[in-house]
């Protein structure tokens, strides 16, 4: 039984503004499985902010390879990598039905008990992360994030937690903003576990990709040396980003081809591809070099040579997400300027199903994002054919 749409809750008498319809858009993950498990519909109960939350008017929202993974359960187990398992394997927060969508931008419309109304109609960009830890401990060990573990962004409206919504860079566009917070959060925890130095050099798999090109322009920010995994007719793109140079993931031979560009031995691989280049990689380290990845959409399942790990010194790390501190970093960069928005082009809410076909299809650099109907004309329809420069 459908559950009965609530009140809406009200505004601060003194920051009025629209009033908040009882029910919304949104588009539902129901189950596991294709595209026809994401249901558009249009009448969704509005949620309620509870004590300590903001309801967030959604503007935009990026898309994510994990939005993707998620509907086809494609996580796994601890025995058996084929079967269906969403991402916290063992012990899932996910229920359907499910609105995902964890790269939100948008003004709060209403507070919950116990946060300033004199929040409303301010600006946000929400730390997706769930930490379950309090301030101050930035371990990861029980991480969730909005979009799996609660209902995220692919919707009009989205309640948050109050402190995971932080004041928005006026300098960039609600589109641009919803390209950073989940790919450079994951590509700065990326670095933070390998410890990214100054000079040091980093070979970057899947780097046209939105965490890829992020950990691109992150290295830089810290003064290393990045060079770009790619596929052909990329390379251009790369290099204007960032890359010291490129090399195409399908070499003949991919050490020999990193060896012909990489001025010094490479420090630290940042992968997000794994595959049948895992191996490949490990030998392009140096001995006592550092691999770190958050990601395997080349197969997650690979050849390791656990002689090459301790006869070079090798430390892996395994990284997702990324801390508090990390995301207050990467809050002063785009403030800064230090990094910009790699925004590929805009899809409609109510076109989900392209913006994922498009996703999978891998053509693009950057970021895709999604932004509701009624936004479209202000905040999707300029970056509609595509823009890289969404300030």
């Amino acid at each position: 039984m459908a559950t009965p749409p609530m009140p809406p809750p009200r505004p601060d008498p003194a920051h009025p503004g629209p009033s908040i319809p009882t029910t919304m858009q949104a588009v539902q993950l129901v189950g596991h499985g294709g595209l026809e498990q994401l249901i558009h519909a249009r009448d969704v109960p509005t949620p309620q902010p509870a004590a300590g939350e903001v309801l967030i008017d959604v503007h935009a929202c990026g898309m994510n390879n994990t939005d993707i993974w998620v509907r086809e359960g494609a996580y796994g187990s601890d025995t058996d990598p084929a079967a269906v398992s969403t991402w916290r394997r063992g012990r899932s927060t996910l229920t359907f039905p499910r609105i995902q969508g964890a790269d939100i931008v948008g003004r709060i419309a209403a507070v919950g008990d116990g946060v300033d109304e004199t929040r409303i109609g301010q600006r946000v960009l929400v730390d997706f992360s769930l930490y379950h830890r309090p301030e101050g401990d930035d371990s990861l060990a029980d991480i969730d994030y909005i979009g799996h573990g609660r209902d995220g962004g692919y919707a009009e409206y989205v309640t948050v937690p109050a402190e995971n919504a932080h004041p928005a860079p006026e300098q960039v566009s609600d589109a641009g903003l919803a390209t950073f917070c989940c790919a450079y959060l994951t590509a700065e925890h990326m670095l933070d576990r390998a410890r990214l130095a100054e000079g040091e050099r980093v070979l970057v798999t899947g780097a046209s990709g939105g965490v890829g090109s992020a950990v691109l322009q992150l290295a830089r920010a810290r003064g290393a040396i990045p060079y770009a995994v790619t596929s052909a007719g990329k390379e251009a793109a790369l290099q204007a980003l960032g890359a010291e140079a490129t090399v195409l993931r399908d070499a003949p031979d991919l050490v020999a081809a990193v060896e012909s560009v990489a001025d010094g031995p490479i420090d630290v691989v940042a992968d997000l591809v794994a595959g049948p280049l895992f191996n490949d990689l490990l030998r392009i380290l140096r001995p006592e070099g550092r691999y770190t990845t958050a990601g395997a959409i080349g197969g997650p399942v690979v050849d390791l040579d656990l002689r090459t790990v301790y006869l070079k010194h090798l430390e892996l790390h395994g990284s997702s997400q990324g801390t508090r501190t990390a995301f207050r970093r990467l809050l002063g960069h785009i403030e800064s300027g230090t990094i910009r928005p790699l925004l590929d082009r805009t899809f409609r809410l109510s076109d989900l199903h392209d913006a994922q076909r498009a996703f999978l299809a891998k053509s693009y650099i950057g970021k895709l994002v999604v932004v509701p109907d009624r936004h479209w004309e202000q905040v999707g329809a300029p970056f509609e054919h595509g823009s890289r420069d969404a300030t």
